[in-house]
């Protein structure tokens, strides 16, 4: 039984990601958590005595986010959902990260899956500090689902690596999982700002990404380019994408194909959701 953390801001763009969650884990049975944080910023304080009051803060806002949680519940019973799926509601108020950490920790969470804004093409994409900081700062697999993106049983996954392996491998667990359950193919992406061969270590590492995955349908795929994140554009477009996951760990090299200087821009096309690993 996995548990799955729905965080929701009752936006139709978090509702996209329920959906895709449900039909992402359709074969899986699940514990499905549809939680939604007050921040602390947001919740009305006494000025004599700078604390909230409690009946206060749940007639304001507990309430009716507990409201609106039902209501999601009513919306997800419309449609058909697998009988293996069990959907719960939380509600919190704290800092959102705070919140999550909690949370993740005291239901015992294996996937955390959240919406993503932006606008669609090749301009920088806003994600949200919420989801950005969630894939930075919180230690549990992240699935992000852009807006715009409509599920369909992944095909393709791409893994994109710089064959730095600074993890254990039993991290890309998770992405087997998803080959199993989808008969998916990994592609395993490197990308070079300059036609360098390989070195010694990434060699020798590229074996074993190779043997990790011997089981499943799997390629290789080399790449030049100056600027990374283009690179994994171009790949995700022509080869028509699904996924792509990436390990957390290795942050320099996530960094170069998710964000530019700040966390919250994502420079790849926002139709493809985004897998983040953690250990």
């Amino acid at each position: 039984m996995k548990n799955i953390l729905l965080p929701t801001d009752f936006s139709e763009n978090s509702w996209n990601a329920i959906k895709y969650a449900i039909n992402f884990f359709e074969t899986v049975k699940c514990n499905f958590y549809l939680f939604h944080v007050n921040k602390l910023s947001s919740i009305v304080i006494d000025e004599s005595t700078a604390i909230a009051a409690e009946d206060v803060i749940y007639d304001f806002y507990t309430k009716p986010a507990k409201h609106k949680l039902r209501d999601i519940l009513k919306r997800i019973a419309k449609k058909t959902t697998p009988t293996n799926h069990r959907f719960y509601t939380l509600t919190d108020y704290n800092f959102f990260i705070e919140s999550i950490r909690t949370c993740v920790e005291e239901k015992k969470i294996d996937f955390i899956v959240m919406g993503t804004k932006g606008a669609s093409g090749l301009k920088k994409k806003i994600i949200g500090s919420n989801t950005g900081d969630v894939i930075t700062k919180v230690k549990c697999k992240t699935l992000a689902v852009p807006e715009n993106a409509q599920f369909t049983k992944p095909q393709e996954i791409a893994f994109p690596t710089d064959f730095q392996l600074s993890y254990n491998l039993q991290i890309l667990d998770p992405i087997s999982e998803i080959l199993e359950n989808h008969n998916a193919a990994i592609r395993i992406v490197h990308i070079n700002k300059k036609k360098d061969d390989l070195n010694k270590d990434q060699i020798k590492n590229q074996e074993l990404l190779e043997d990790y995955f011997i089981r499943h349908k799997h390629s290789l795929h080399f790449l030049s380019n100056k600027k990374v994140e283009d690179a994994v554009q171009c790949f995700v477009e022509s080869r028509d994408i699904d996924i792509i996951c990436m390990v957390a760990k290795n942050l320099n090299y996530f960094q170069k194909i998710l964000f530019h200087s700040k966390v919250e821009e994502i420079s790849y096309h926002t139709d493809v959701p985004f897998l983040v690993l953690h250990e």
